[in-house]
């Protein structure tokens, strides 16, 4: 009941404003491939952006690592009608990420995803380390005061984190171009989509602010909403999943979001489902969770038309998940 109070005065004191998120400069191409055709192994790493700063922000890292599996072990299964545990969309078996392991060759588009109310990154892992298994590199920011560990807890902070996760891109810019660097020359930086669950949510929903650059290409909003000024221009895809019977952010918040947002956009509605079991591996609608972010992603960031138009198949199991589109190109 603590944490269902704190995201109800969290909806409250956040449809009021935010504070503004700044945009990277520089928005250079550097080379590009096609989408991945195979999954990755994967790597974590940790960083910390502005160590010595007022605000410091601890940064998981989860990349594409070598080898990649090979061609035939790729997983393809749909998650539609089927009800398979597999996603389509090359989301791999082996999710078990192993620290410092080499980053695999090319570049990879990159997510930014935003974690919970009294949350962690890492108990994110079973989505973003398949993220990171179909070609994206994921990074994922402690905040400061909303973290699982934080000491001076303050759910009105999560006003300030959509320009934390600004601050974390322009250090992604500059650390693909530094000497020595792990990752460097091995991040698209004119690639980024923001990702988040719950008040992570809302800070990705922030991050779309009037005049955002136009290294954002796209967001995903798990169990959240629309915070004051955001999904404003440049237009951008964006994602809603929500839980049909969530106690903390009701469903209606989504599809208000959903409602405002500009450009193309998608609810993956989960009727019957909560704040977030859904996310959990082997419970109902995980697979088509998963399944539908990443060809929501490799669409969005790898421009693979394939998996645009595999999504609808991919989204829905009778029963268990929706799903409502506007303007999806080829969809309609």
């Amino acid at each position: 009941m603590r944490v269902q109070r704190l995201v109800a005065a969290l909806l409250v004191a956040l449809v009021a404003g935010c504070g503004p998120a700044v945009a990277a400069t520089d928005d250079r191409v550097p080379s590009f491939r096609p989408a991945p055709p195979r999954p990755y192994a994967v790597g974590v790493r940790h960083v910390v952006v502005d160590p010595d700063g007022s605000r410091p922000l601890p940064v998981t890292v989860w990349y594409p690592a070598e080898p990649a599996a090979p061609a035939e072990s790729a997983t393809r299964v749909t998650a539609g009608p089927t009800g398979g545990e597999a996603a389509s969309g090359l989301t791999g078996s082996g999710t078990t990420a192993r620290p410092d392991v080499p980053v695999a060759a090319g570049r990879f588009p990159v997510v930014v995803y935003s974690h919970g109310l009294h949350s962690l990154p890492d108990l994110h892992a079973p989505l973003t380390t398949r993220w990171a298994a179909a070609g994206f590199v994921v990074v994922a920011p402690t905040y400061p005061r909303t973290n699982l560990r934080s000491r001076d807890f303050t759910r009105a902070d999560v006003r300030n984190q959509p320009a934390d996760g600004w601050r974390l891109i322009r250090h992604l810019v500059r650390l693909d171009a530094r000497p020595g660097d792990p990752l460097a020359g091995h991040l698209a930086v004119d690639r980024f989509a923001a990702a988040g669950h719950s008040a992570g949510g809302f800070t990705t929903a922030g991050m779309f602010t009037s005049g955002h650059s136009r290294r954002l290409r796209a967001g995903i909003v798990i169990a959240g909403g629309g915070l004051a000024g955001s999904f404003a221009g440049p237009v951008a895809p964006v994602l809603f999943v929500h839980g049909g019977a969530d106690p903390m952010v009701p469903e209606s918040v989504g599809r208000a979001a959903y409602a405002r947002s500009l450009g193309p956009a998608a609810f993956l509605g989960l009727p019957g489902q909560g704040h977030g079991e859904y996310l959990t591996p082997g419970r109902p609608g995980f697979a088509q969770v998963l399944a539908t972010t990443t060809d929501f992603l490799r669409w969005t960031l790898y421009d693979d038309r394939r998996a645009r138009d595999r999504l609808p198949a991919d989204a829905v199991l009778p029963g268990v998940t929706t799903l409502t589109t506007r303007a999806l190109p080829g969809r309609g």
